[in-house]
This record gives structure tokens, sequence and C-alpha cells, in this order.
């Protein structure tokens, strides 16, 4: 292999058509992905308050439940679940903190609970106003529609 051959391997690269063609396809390919996403995050908030709801906040109840004999009231709030209640109905035995911060909804407000709730009065109540931030039909809730 003479010099000149190592030079012209040591300058092959990519042609600047070939560039091109890779942004365009790379370009194609956004155009196409991206609006997909974009229409998920509505559903993808909507489930994180459904989890929020259904799991990581009722745990945080039962446990409340478990260690204190009752949920917290509707007074109390689910601030109980951050700091110990005062006053009358405050648990002897708390040991929280259930969460390290108020829970809020996908949407930055807060959740809605009631204890007794009005749904399910022998248990406690539990909602996200949703995407429009006030009761309706979009609600977010822990019992049955």
């Amino acid at each position: 292999m003479s010099n000149g051959d190592c030079k012209r391997k040591s300058l092959t690269g990519f042609t600047l058509i070939e560039l091109m063609l890779v942004v365009i396809i790379i370009g194609v390919l956004v155009s196409m992905v991206v609006p997909r996403l974009a229409g998920r995050t509505k559903e993808a908030k909507i489930a994180a308050a459904k989890a929020d709801i259904e799991a990581n906040i009722a745990l945080a109840l039962d446990l409340y439940e478990v260690d204190g004999g009752t949920y917290p009231t509707t007074e109390q709030g689910l601030e109980s679940l951050r700091s110990k209640p005062t006053g009358s109905g405050a648990p002897e035995d708390w040991k929280g903190p259930y969460l390290k911060k108020k829970p809020m909804d996908p949407w930055g407000n807060s959740y809605k609970y009631a204890c007794p709730g009005v749904h399910n009065p022998h248990d406690y109540d539990l909602s996200s106003y949703g995407p429009d931030g006030v009761e309706s039909e979009d609600d977010i809730v822990n019992w049955e529609k």
C-alpha cells in the first residue's frame, strides 16, 4: 500500500448529500412522532392523578389509619399525613410523616379530601378536579361514578 492510499482513506467520510439525507430522515421521523406524544400529555397526567388517588395517597392514609385507629378528619385533611395533627381527635400514636410533601395533582391543585366521605360514608372521599380544575365530569375520584 502506498503512502497516497493512506491519505485517501483518511480523507473519506460522509458527503454533504449523505448528511442532508440523514437530517431529512430524522426530521420526517420527528414530525411523525412528536404530534403523537404531544396528545399523550393529558392522558399521562390523568394516569398520574389516578395513581396518586388509588395508590400513593391511599397507602399513606391507610398507614395513618393503622397507626392512629382512624383516618384523618376532613378538618385535619391531607396535611396530617405530613405533620402530626393537634387538638381533639389527634392520634396519640402518630408515626409519620406518611408523605414527604403536600400532595398536589398533576395540574398543580390540591387533592380534595373528606372523611367521612359523602360517596364513601364508612371511609373517605379523595378526588382531583382534573384537567379543567373545577368540579365536573372529568374529575378523578376514589369512588364509583
